[in-house]
């Protein structure tokens, strides 16, 4: 076909025809491999190809459909912004303690435009994103004392981070980005190469899964992008933050600042070699005085890293992205219930022939509790599962199926009856710990609380991170609405001590 910049001369049927032949998916294939590994020069793409005909073919050949929620999901779709703060007059129990600081409460969490998440349909296939996708949005709780009478003021506020792609699609005033990690092989490459040849980008910048502080300033950070800074008082996105322009690839949503010296350590995933980089972030936060590729000759999906006092952490377990199963008519993400698990210790400057591996049992843990030296070992505690929740079902065709097989709790009286899986309570994840011997190389593990609780999204005191401490907090799985519904719910939240063994406090 000819093309120029005011006229395409051929027919929607035509297009359809071409991109759909035998002869087109090996071609589009060897371009998305080829394409992949490269920064896109976006204006000398655009000088080649046509804007215009690049969305003439994406409205003609892909029909954006929405990814409907059950109402036992209803916590997923997405709120509208408010404009400014409210003051929250109800809906408040229990009361504000008299010495609670003044502050503000911030946290993430997707909240889709246009309505939610979209699947799309097409010649190819379909492509959908997963549930964790969708544009951050921020929530700010602001707590304010009258210094006359003592009581509190509660206010409530949110916005949406305004990354690049956000502001694309908000100008376009409708969706733009196909998805592009679920559903059908040749769908998703097509995504890829085409959000590449039109945006520049193969996904939208999520900034939807944690907030943290680095040098008096605030960010919020997506692992497939760099983070933003941000404005907790106004919630204005500030830009992103490059690190001084040194840091150029995703960025993990868990930074860890190392005790004594407040550096902030980093790590980035990418579905391209070098897999997995590690770099530290000066304690001002101007500099980055480290970065190192693991060499890794995989794509985990390492989700957090943890330090102590003279290490990093890595976890290298087997939930991998991989663009040639992709390619090959696999999934782009999936975890291999039989693949090799191993956990990384490097000296905080270290390179990668410096990292002590130690092969663990095999299972998925995206959460560090906490990490730490005691003499000659190096302990890890994290949430450890025996499946991944991601990338969790095909939305686009509501099959939740094998969730609740997997979210079943286990039953011990019932060891001999039919109705037992090996797959039962796979998604649930419980409280564990990996002693690392760094003389011997010997692995000791063993559940910190047992089984009988299931918990995920632990916290600590920031200001023990790195070295050994005595409490810690998560969010605890409601087991029976989680395998009834299919999707994880959480009931209650759990104080663990952790000098007192198998003891957890329920609140």
């Amino acid at each position: 076909m000819y093309v120029n910049s005011t006229e395409v001369l051929c027919s929607s049927e035509e297009v359809k025809t071409t991109l759909s032949s035998s002869a087109f998916m090996p071609l589009l294939m060897r371009k998305v491999e080829q394409v992949l590994p490269m920064q896109i020069d976006v204006s000398k793409t655009f000088k080649n190809t046509s804007s215009k005909v690049l969305d003439f073919l994406v409205d003609s050949m892909f029909e954006f459909v929405d990814q409907s929620l059950l109402p036992s999901q209803s916590n997923f779709g997405p709120v509208d912004e408010l404009g400014g703060e409210v003051v929250i007059t109800s809906s408040i129990r229990g009361k504000i303690p008299d010495d609670f600081p003044e502050g503000v409460y911030i946290r993430n969490g997707p909240n889709p435009l246009f309505g939610g998440l979209k699947s799309t349909k097409s010649i190819f296939g379909r492509s959908s994103h997963i549930w964790i996708e969708g544009e951050g949005m921020l929530h700010a709780l602001y707590f304010s004392k009258d210094v006359s009478d003592g009581s509190w003021t509660v206010r409530y506020n949110n916005r949406h981070v305004e990354t690049e792609t956000f502001k694309l699609e908000k100008q376009r005033n409708k969706p733009s980005f196909l998805p592009a990690i679920g559903g059908d092989s040749p769908a998703i490459l097509s995504a890829y190469l085409l959000n590449l040849l039109r945006f520049g980008k193969v996904n939208k910048y999520l900034s939807n899964t944690n907030v943290f502080e680095h040098s008096g300033k605030f960010y919020s950070i997506a692992e497939n992008h760099i983070p933003q800074e941000i404005d907790i008082i106004t919630l204005e996105t500030l830009g992103n933050w490059d690190v001084s322009g040194a840091w150029n690839r995703p960025f993990t949503s868990h930074p860890k600042r190392a005790p004594g010296t407040w550096e902030l350590v980093i790590l980035g995933i990418d579905a391209v070699k070098p897999f997995i980089e590690i770099g530290v972030v000066s304690a001002d936060g101007k500099e980055l005085i480290h970065k190192v590729d693991l060499n890794l000759d995989r794509c985990s999906l390492c989700h957090e890293l943890g330090v102590t006092q003279s290490y990093n952490v890595i976890m290298d377990f087997p939930l991998t992205l991989d663009i040639n199963r992709l390619v090959n008519g696999g999934p782009l993400v999936k975890y291999n219930q039989e693949g090799y698990a191993r956990i990384g210790v490097m000296p905080r400057f270290g390179d990668a022939s410096s990292i002590h591996w130690f092969k663990v049992e095999p299972n998925c843990t995206f959460h560090i509790i906490n990490s730490f030296e005691d003499g000659d070992e190096v302990v890890v505690w994290g949430c450890k599962a025996l499946d991944s929740v991601i990338p969790g079902p095909d939305m686009s065709l509501n099959q939740f199926g094998w969730l609740p097989r997997r979210f079943k709790p286990a039953d011990p009286s019932k060891e001999n009856n039919d109705d037992i899986s090996a797959e039962d309570g796979k998604l649930f994840s419980h409280a564990y710990e990996w002693r690392l011997n760094m003389n011997t190389g010997k692995v000791m593990e063993r559940y910190l609380t047992g089984k009988e609780f299931s918990m995920d999204f632990p916290m600590i005191n920031g200001a023990f991170a790195g070295v050994k401490n005595r409490y810690g907090y998560s969010q605890v799985v409601d087991s029976i609405a989680s395998s009834t519904l299919g999707m994880l719910k959480y009931g209650g939240l759990a104080r663990l001590h952790f000098e007192e063994p198998a003891d957890v406090s329920l609140k």
